[in-house]
């Protein structure tokens, strides 16, 4: 048989079936006088992903269904209104463990339940399978409630293929059925579910949740009566940081016909109205998709007792994972509070201890903290301007800004004369909080929309580079593609300074916003087609193109030109080149590979190294199951061999796509080899030294190390020593609440929160006397994760809980002897010793018993440093030794 014949040979059977089982089908239906009793079991499970000693924790119900018709529409027999009521209900659950494991009650629980709001018949007015409406005599608690929605969510089913949408206790929900006879197989996209909203998620996808549900329901009819009705439910939800850390939750019901015994004739009533009023007086109409509640913490300490130990609280040291718990607490309870309480509480707590309060306040965004800090901060009180940014900076780091948090940073800044620093770093933040809230899909507020056309505004309106550089900065975190004009713009017509902000701002776009026009303005800034550009420029400008799908003839151009640039910039382009023919996942590797297929393109003429020390290389930090760090340093060089500029960027990139810039830091010198010698491009720079840096995908506010030679003098006669702060202070990374209703009523809520605390600090020293320049970048951080998933009925209740904390630091230090020809240059990465916990509870109570199961597993791993380059490894053989 060839394979056309035995394509419609295999459609006729299909159609044969099809139409068999249709014409087979009836309409789901009861009989009059007869009460259906059905054997109801329900089996809910929840246990960890990871491999641990302890596993999760199971209930188990099994009840007796009774349903009765009570009337049927006399011109639609297929309308009734069925009496279902649940009765003979018996629970069991216990805690599983392996063998060896004890807890603190190790029996399994069986109770016999008789409460009256479970033995409360529900009304069910059904058509043709579809539910159309609940009711009751009156409402029960929400989680009985939920239960009942559960089991006539059973109910919701139809008889003949095709995909629709329907409504029950998870939803609207798009819903494929397949048909057999006697069968019908129901399968429900639980990701297309439209329900009432609960909870929040990070914007940042790679610290939030991934959930993988899936749900099916087989049904076995006779003729129009179901004979049982089976459902399988589960929900994967796992961190997209690290996917073994997670819950497993299912959900089994079923529903079997075991007895029919005689019952009370319909009622005599015409319409539902009718009979809805002589069955119940007044009915209670019930929503049947699922209306989720929180469980409330009654252990969780309150803001009015936290108070009372304010002046015991000990100094916090942001390196430790202890200080970090304590603030995920502290912002829980804030959310909590009322805001007199808030307001007392940022009074009275020590001079020392305001800001992480302040950080708290932002962090639990809530109505009565943001009222609060609104109160509290007083822009004109100059005292207040580190509490001030420090604000601000919250509101940048938010996981998910709201639009009041928006106006209360408006508020902050307008209409005020502001210091400098607190001017520039509120406008800063708030590209932040607007790129934020677009990517909420908020980008249509009022407030959105007025604020960005109020940036641009300014930016066209002022005359001052340092200006047009912090409003460029402010649309550079705000990342929206509108802007991409306003940045070729200055990019191209800039000053120096201007067109290097709007350049970088560039980089940051993904591929897809690279359009060709974009490209062609990178190549006119390269190739310095209209005007002479600064080198940080134009090799800004060519990265743009070799990262984001050139085209054969971009790479060539961009390889044939540096046989013509400086060697230091030639230098680092090649490299540039190398990195990417080295890095198996870079997009545009297999570009770059069939261009040099051609020997006249690949040959020591083009792809010989120069002279010179600039260099761009990358390399993995770590990789895991689900993520791969990576760092990158590139290093640009005047041609006197002086460094003009440092970039080192961590980065996190996740499996499934996901990516965050942890950490950039960009250390930028100017004018150098004016002061030691060096050439006359050097000369016409102004002399600096300074750093930017980015921060969570946050771009903060530029710091400048000093300004000119008197400025120079004046700071190595009066240092003190002490690195300069970048930034300090606590951050709520994870910020998750998920409601997950289950087909059998059970309701479960997933949460996830994460803190981090970190303390990063700069210092650039140069000796002119040794002609030695060094720099140092250090970062110390602890990271805590809570995720907890709860699951709750009417009568039982289980928790699952991870806690993992980790403490690390990193440093970056660059030395550099100036007073040898060429330049000698040391760059060591190190991380120190890190320190890493988990702790696991699994617990579960009911009207009989409460059973808590806790374990604890932690590891240190030794400190080390990071082999960059050969070259560099062999630097500082020299400089060290000689040191």
């Amino acid at each position: 048989m060839n394979s056309q014949a035995l394509s419609r040979y295999c459609w006729l059977l299909f159609y044969s079936f099809a139409t068999a089982a249709k014409e087979n089908r009836e309409t789901p239906s009861f009989q009059s006088g007869i009460v259906y009793q059905y054997r109801y079991s329900l089996d809910g499970h929840l246990h960890y992903l990871s491999r641990l000693p302890l596993q999760g924790s199971k209930l188990q119900v099994e009840a007796l269904v009774d349903v009765q018709l009570l009337w049927r529409n006399a011109n639609d027999a297929g309308e009734q209104l069925l009496q279902v009521q649940i009765h003979d209900l018996q629970v069991s659950h216990d805690l599983e463990q392996r063998q060896n494991e004890t807890v603190k009650s190790d029996r399994a629980v069986k109770t016999s339940l008789n409460a009256t709001e479970l033995q409360q018949p529900v009304f069910l007015h059904w058509s043709n399978g579809k539910v159309k409406g609940i009711y009751e005599d009156k409402a029960g608690s929400p989680l009985t409630l939920e239960l009942k929605r559960g089991l006539v969510s059973l109910f919701q089913f139809q008889t003949h293929i095709g995909t629709v949408t329907e409504e029950d206790i998870s939803g609207s929900c798009q819903v494929t059925y397949v048909v057999s006879e006697n069968s019908v197989l129901k399968t429900k996209d639980l990701h297309s579910c439209i329900r009432p909203k609960f909870g929040f998620s990070s914007i940042n996808e790679i610290f939030g949740v991934l959930w993988q549900p899936t749900s099916k329901t087989h049904y076995s009819m006779e003729g129009s009566l179901i004979k049982s009705a089976l459902s399988e439910e589960s929900h994967i939800l796992s961190l997209t940081l690290k996917s073994s850390i997670g819950v497993n939750i299912t959900s089994r019901q079923h529903l079997e016909l075991v007895s029919q015994m005689p019952g009370s004739k319909e009622l005599p009533q015409k319409s539902l109205q009718e009979v809805l009023a002589a069955a119940l007086g007044k009915p209670q109409p019930i929503n049947i998709a699922s209306e989720p509640s929180k469980r409330i913490c009654t252990e969780c300490q309150k803001l009015k007792t936290y108070l009372k130990t304010l002046s015991e609280q000990v100094k916090m040291d942001l390196s430790e994972a202890s200080t970090t718990w304590h603030f995920c607490t502290v912002v829980q309870m804030l959310r909590d509070a009322k805001k007199r309480d808030i307001l007392t509480l940022l009074k009275k707590a020590p001079e020392d201890t305001v800001p992480f309060y302040v950080e708290a306040a932002v962090a639990a965004q809530s109505t009565a903290s943001l009222a609060a800090l609104s109160e509290f901060l007083n822009v004109r009180n100059k005292k207040q301007a580190p509490l001030l940014e420090k604000f601000l900076y919250a509101a940048a780091f938010s996981p998910r800004p709201s639009k009041e948090l928006l106006r209360m940073v408006l508020d902050k800044l307008s209409g005020k004369k502001l210091e400098t620093a607190i001017w520039e770093t509120g406008n800063i933040v708030i590209g932040s909080v607007i790129g934020k809230l677009c990517r909420m899909q908020l980008c249509g507020l009022q407030e959105v929309r007025l604020q960005m056309e109020t940036v641009l505004q300014k930016l066209k309106s002022t005359r001052k580079d340092s200006e047009k550089v912090i409003y460029l900065l402010s649309l550079k975190n705000a990342l929206l593609p509108e802007s991409i004009p306003t940045f070729l713009h200055y990019a191209e017509e800039g000053s120096a300074s201007v067109s290097a902000t709007a350049v970088t701002a560039l980089q940051q776009y993904s591929t897809q916003h690279i359009s060709s026009t974009v490209k062609m303005a990178m190549k006119r800034i390269f190739h310095q087609v209209r005007q002479r550009y600064q080198k940080i420029s134009r090799v800004a400008a060519a990265e743009i193109l070799l990262d984001n799908d050139p085209s054969p003839m971009d790479f060539i151009n961009v390889l044939l030109t540096t046989r013509e640039l400086e060697p230091e910039m030639a230098q680092f382009l090649l490299s540039k080149i190398q990195g990417i023919l080295h890095s198996r996942e870079h997009p545009t590797r297999q570009v770059i590979k069939d261009v040099l297929k051609d020997p006249q393109i690949n040959n020591y003429y083009f792809l010989s190294p120069k002279v010179g020390s600039s260099i761009s290389c990358s390399g993995p930090l770590a990789v895991t199951n689900d993520t791969l760090s990576t760092f990158s340093l590139d290093l640009l060089f005047s041609d006197f061999g002086i460094l003009r500029k440092s970039i080192t960027s961590f980065n996190i990139r996740s499996h499934r796509g996901h990516q965050l810039q942890a950490a950039q830091v960009a250390i930028e010198a100017k004018g150098l080899g004016s002061v030691l010698g060096g050439d006359a491009a050097d000369e016409q720079e102004d002399f600096m030294a300074g750093m930017s840096a980015v921060l969570l995908d946050v771009q903060l506010r530029p710091v400048a190390f000093f300004e000119g030679y008197t400025d120079l003098m004046s700071k190595v006669l009066t240092s003190s020593g002490e690195p300069t702060n970048v930034v300090k202070g606590n951050v709520l990374l994870m910020d998750h609440q998920q409601a997950i209703p289950l087909q059998s009523g059970l309701q479960a809520v997933i949460t996830l929160q994460g803190g981090l605390g970190l303390d990063v600090s700069a210092d650039i020293n140069v000796n002119l006397w040794e002609q030695e320049f060094i720099t140092g970048i250090e970062t110390r951080g602890a990271m805590t994760i809570d995720f907890q998933a709860e699951l709750d009925a009417p009568f039982y209740q289980a928790t699952l809980q991870s806690q993992t904390e980790v403490e690390l630091a990193t440093n970056f230090y660059t030395t550099a002897r100036l007073s040898i020809s060429p330049v000698h240059m040391c760059l060591r990465l190190t991380e120190d010793q890190v320190s890493y916990r988990e702790n696991f509870l699994v617990s579960e109570s009911s009207a009989n018993q409460n059973s808590t199961v806790r374990k604890g597993r932690g590891t240190t791993i030794p400190g080390r440093e990071f082999a960059l380059y050969p070259a560099n490894s062999e630097m500082c053989k020299i400089l060290l030794a000689e040191t």
